[in-house]
């Protein structure tokens, strides 16, 4: 589990094709200070299984469905990506629940700059529209984010200039793709609801 928090910057030192899957190498000093083997790594919000860790990077496989739904299938050698360490237990929950399973891809729409802040508009897959809510959380690339407005086809989130600053967001322009994983809290709900009303109506006896 992680927490949307991210840690560093990494840098995509090489791509390897093995055929079905590709071996990315990723340069990134603080995630792999104590990374060990088969540890998980979430690489802009996908979640990934560490092989040959060193002193400052880490190796993982995507397999080809990964490459295919999530952005990871987009990055070249140097592009910077987000990295985050799995959440320690007893560790303070600083974001929110993300699991680093990426549920579809959005494409930046727009910025707009203010003084102390910027808004981000992204587009929404049809398929996810019904987990977002104002105020509710969002994961963009690995970064828990607020969503300030949510329509039906669109959500828009806010950035201060640490966020900007600190995370491959800020680079990220219009007609840019990026993961998306929503709030599993929201997606457990939908699910119940689902099964029907029925499940959840009381009986209640009546005397007489």
């Amino acid at each position: 589990m992680f927490t949307g928090l991210i840690e560093e910057r990494g840098t995509v030192l090489s791509l390897t094709d093995l055929g079905d899957s590709v071996r990315l190498t990723i340069r990134g000093p603080v995630v792999t200070s104590d990374a060990k083997h088969g540890d998980s790594i979430a690489v802009n919000g996908c979640c990934l299984t560490v092989i040959d860790p060193t002193a400052d990077s880490f190796s993982a496989d995507v397999m080809r469905e990964s490459l295919e739904r999530t952005s990871l299938g987009d990055l070249k050698t140097g592009d910077e990506v987000n990295l985050e360490r799995a959440m320690a237990a007893g560790a303070r929950m600083g974001g929110h629940i993300v699991q680093g399973h990426v549920d579809g891809t959005a494409t930046v729409l727009d910025r707009t700059p203010s003084e102390h802040w910027e808004i981000f508009r992204f587009t929404l897959p049809a398929k996810l529209s019904r987990y977002l809510v104002e105020k509710g959380s969002i994961t963009v690339d690995g970064t828990s984010l607020t969503v300030v407005e949510a329509a039906d086809d669109w959500f828009s989130v806010s950035l201060i200039p640490t966020t900007i600053a600190d995370t491959v967001l800020g680079a990220r322009n219009p007609g840019d793709r990026v993961n998306l994983e929503v709030d599993v809290i929201a997606k457990y709900v939908a699910r119940l609801l689902e099964k029907g009303s029925h499940q959840w109506a009381i009986s209640i006896p009546v005397s007489g």
